[in-house]
């Protein structure tokens, strides 16, 4: 009776043997799972002790940073003067050649002066004849005075006499203006050089009628050393422009050729326009530069940097460092461990292949500059030979553009990884487009 019960099925109405097989094939299927999740584990624990991300790295130092503005601007020259003729007549004489430095006062062409020879003849005439009347009119003055003084005259008739010889005084000073007119006549016609400058093409031939003030007119001459540039700058840095000028410093002002390639000359900064531009908030300044080899030319468009101050002794780190994202500004901070953390930084000026740090580091921190593509915050790392890319980088270029860093962008979180373009990378940085109402700050 006992053994009937104790060899009765654990499960109502199912046969042993098949309860056993059921419990046999659970038992080996939970082996299975255990066995896959361990081999995942494994791998992924395999994997996240593989090899350190091969990078490069630089310290920061201690330095001094110029501070910069970058502008564009337009060679102004000093003076621009078109030559217009004063009177009119027939252009005689062309004495200048196209192309040709002239100084102030110099002979530049001629108007047919014999007319107005004739005209200066004529008043000469009549200040002779008015000049006779004159004096005749005050020799009977002198008559006419001593005659009332005799009474042998009525009173009326020497003051009448007065009157007449006043009338004679104006008409002589009248004569004397003409001629002196007529003389001015003969120097229009004789055309000099206003300013010292260079002279244009030619505008009119000999030969032809010109009229007083007509267009186009003679010539036109060019100042063409010293010569200025303006610029403008935008209103967020006029005032430590205006610091810096009121406690006497003289800023300097670079210009460099359209395309940054080369330096063209060296000025300083003399004036600030005394209004701002309400569309497009900014502000008119020009520097002068003496331009004695001329490489500056009127209405030329050049790149101007003007040196507003100098951070001295400030921390400076390699441009290629500097990453932009969701933080902002940021850089992989090397720690000790041979990890890399996300720093926040704050920066400064720039001079391309260095960048100021005002803030989040100090001098002798180690920061990654190459191969940050696949980096997170913890990643484990491995300083790369100085003459090799770290893997799946290519080779940093050497015409890197300086005025700009390369950005990437992590997520809000330091922990998950950044994500970065190909075109971004680190080593292969691109020239941010300057826009027409934005102005670059730089070193």
């Amino acid at each position: 009776m006992e053994n009937q019960q104790n060899a009765a099925p654990s499960h109502p109405g199912m046969p042993p043997r098949q309860a056993r097989t059921k419990w046999i094939l659970g038992i080996v299927a939970a082996l299975l799972v255990a066995l896959v999740l361990l081999h995942l584990f494994e791998h992924r624990a395999a994997k996240g002790a593989a090899a350190a991300q091969a990078v490069r790295v630089a310290r920061a130092t201690l330095g001094d940073m110029p501070e910069t503005l970058s502008e564009l601007g337009t060679v102004t020259p000093v003076a621009t003067v078109t030559v217009l003729p004063q009177l009119s007549g027939y252009l005689t004489a062309v004495a200048y050649q196209e192309g040709q430095d002239v100084v102030k006062g110099q002979f530049l062409a001629e108007i047919d002066p014999r007319q107005y020879q004739i005209d200066l003849q004529q008043a000469q005439a009549a200040l002779l004849k008015d000049q006779a009347l004159l004096d005749q009119a005050r020799s009977d003055l002198t008559r006419y005075q001593q005659l009332l003084a005799q009474k042998a005259i009525a009173e009326q008739t020497a003051t009448d006499q007065e009157f007449l010889v006043k009338q004679d005084e104006g008409q002589v000073k009248s004569d004397q203006a003409a001629i002196a007119q007529y003389q001015l006549d003969l120097l229009y016609c004789h055309i000099t050089a206003p300013v010292a400058g260079r002279v244009g093409l030619r505008l009119v031939d000999p030969g032809n009628y010109v009229t007083a003030s007509s267009s186009p007119g003679i010539v036109v001459i060019t100042t063409m050393k010293p010569t200025t540039v303006e610029f403008t700058i935008a209103q967020n840095d006029l005032q430590q422009v205006i610091d810096r000028v009121n406690t006497g410093a003289k800023l300097t002002v670079t210009a460099y050729t359209s395309d940054n390639s080369e330096q063209i000359a060296t000025g300083t900064l003399y004036a600030i326009s005394n209004q701002m531009a309400t569309s497009t908030g900014t502000v008119t300044l020009r520097a002068q530069f003496a331009n004695d080899d001329e490489g500056l030319y009127p209405n030329e468009f050049v790149n101007i940097k003007i040196l507003v101050d100098t951070l001295h002794q400030t921390v400076l780190i390699p441009t290629a460092a500097v990453l932009s994202g969701a933080p902002g500004d940021y850089v992989y901070l090397v720690n000790p461990n041979n990890t890399v953390s996300v720093h926040p930084i704050r920066v400064g000026p720039s001079s391309g292949l260095a960048t100021a740090v005002i803030e989040g580091l100090a001098a002798g921190d180690s920061v990654v500059i190459d191969g940050t593509d696949q980096l997170t915050d913890g990643a484990r790392i491995r300083e790369a030979p100085s003459s090799a890319a770290p893997p799946g980088q290519a080779a940093p270029s050497t015409s890197t553009s300086p005025s700009t860093s390369p950005s990437t962008s992590p997520s809000a979180s330091p922990s998950t990884s950044p994500s970065t373009s190909p075109s971004t990378s680190p080593s292969q940085p691109v020239r941010q487009p300057r826009s027409g109402g934005s102005n670059a700050r730089t070193g």
